[in-house]
């Protein structure tokens, strides 16, 4: 499949982003694990998510769902997880994999899971080291680092862990396998990393506390059921963020957005950068901050992007670097080497698409080095997303002020995180075509 973008005179209304996906994954694995029936509105339908239904049905959790974004989870208590009758399949989803690794270090029986192409290259010593020193056995590839894995929980003891790097997905497996273990683990982060696993425990009834950068979680405390709205992704409203600041002629609005401060990087960012943002905070839902952002057509100006700000806005940076590209002056983005090892290496292929496109943008080894085009433009031609869908989506949002129209080859893998995103360029008055 291809996405066809022609840039459109103008970019105006507003839309709704699908619900967060890191919340609809926690969300329905919290409920399998606590006593009673957890609903989920908003629940994000995009593959990913799909995954984590998926296993969750293998290991003998009753759900209901997705319908219209909600999805119903009769949870029957930590205990109460099957041995699964046949291999996990996460697909291509990371945070499926990663966090299941927690909760199916906890369990006395033997399990094996694996995903697609793209995700069996993804590293993940980084959760299965930690799970191991818990007590853990844990077999795959390259000694435990690469997927097919085959885990036998069960006996865990609680761990003290100091983060070498901030990852919410390797703090969250730690946190849900703490759940079955005797006493207090503890996760220190070397800086902040995005909160949803906290704050949905905490409301399951967790004996969670978060001092600092440390987080400090007793197991063996039963989980009650969650009813929550889940609020829009900020990381699907990164694409119509940029779209609005870049294009000349642009008003948009994007409504129920998840306003978490773990997760707003890309506000602070573009703001930063000279972006035409107003926020309207509405309230809370699901315990997330949330609110409505319009952003209109501005002039960006190029700044340094690094540091503790980086796990803030870390899926956000390919659509980050279009911006970057139609700033004044240089872009740096550094401290961001994880990107080699998400959905593509989003370093090497970032650049490589932009560049075909016309953008001054160098990989470096943690980052890029991005020199606006100073009045200049980007080239309408034919891009590849290599199967990553943040890179499909942010090459389309560079299309909306190219030359010309612009050929998005493998766009189907949008579908895992916004299954519309589409359907929302065109609410914008954007002309674009899917073809075989």
């Amino acid at each position: 499949m291809q996405l066809v973008v022609k840039p459109p005179p103008f970019l105006a209304g507003s839309l709704r982003p699908p619900g967060d996906k890191s919340i609809s994954h926690r969300a329905a694995i919290i409920g399998a694990l606590a006593e009673g029936t957890t609903v989920i509105e908003g629940f994000l339908e995009g593959a990913d998510c799909l995954s984590t239904l998926r296993c969750l049905k293998e290991l003998g959790v009753d759900i209901e769902g997705p319908h219209e974004g909600r999805v119903v989870v009769r949870g029957k208590g930590m205990g109460s997880l099957q041995e699964p009758e046949t291999i996990l399949d996460a697909g291509n989803s990371g945070t499926t994999m990663r966090l299941l690794l927690g909760v199916l270090a906890g369990q006395p029986y033997y399990s094996v899971i694996t995903g697609d192409a793209s995700l069996r290259r993804r590293p993940m010593g980084r959760v299965t080291r930690p799970l191991t020193a818990m007590g853990a056995r844990i077999w795959g590839r390259n000694d435990g680092e690469l997927a097919p894995l085959s885990i036998r929980g069960g006996n865990l003891q609680p761990l003290t862990y100091t983060m070498p790097v901030a990852s919410a997905q390797v703090k969250s497996a730690l946190l849900l396998a703490g759940l079955f273990a005797p006493g207090e683990t503890v996760i220190i982060e070397p800086c902040r990393s995005r909160d949803h696993s906290e704050r949905l425990l905490k409301a399951a009834g967790a004996a969670i506390k978060v001092e600092g950068l440390a987080v400090r979680i007793a197991g063996r405390k039963p989980l009650r059921p969650l009813t929550i709205s889940v609020p829009g992704d900020i990381s699907a409203a990164a694409f119509f963020l940029v779209a609005g600041c870049i294009h000349p002629r642009a008003t948009i609005t994007i409504k129920n957005v998840n306003l978490n401060p773990t997760r707003t990087g890309i506000l602070d960012v573009l703001k930063a950068m000279g972006g035409q943002i107003t926020v309207t905070p509405l309230g809370e839902s699901g315990g997330e901050p949330v609110g409505d952002i319009r952003v209109t057509s501005s002039s960006l100006r190029g700044v340094e992007i690094g540091g503790e700000v980086i796990p803030r806005l870390i899926d956000e940076i390919p659509v980050l670097t279009v911006a970057a590209a139609l700033a004044k002056g240089e872009t740096v983005i550094r401290d961001a080497a994880e990107l080699r090892v998400k959905e593509s290496d989003r370093i090497t292929m970032v650049a490589r698409e932009l560049e075909r496109m016309g953008a001054n943008i160098q990989a470096r080894p943690d980052g890029f080095l991005i020199k606006g085009l100073k009045g200049g433009s980007l080239q309408g031609t034919v891009v590849d997303s290599h199967g990553d869908h943040r890179l499909g989506m942010a090459l389309a949002v560079a299309a909306l002020v190219a030359e010309g129209p612009t050929v998005i080859k493998g766009s189907e893998c949008m579908a895992i995180s916004y299954p519309q995103f589409a359907t929302d360029l065109a609410l914008l008055g954007v002309e674009v075509r899917e073809e075989e």
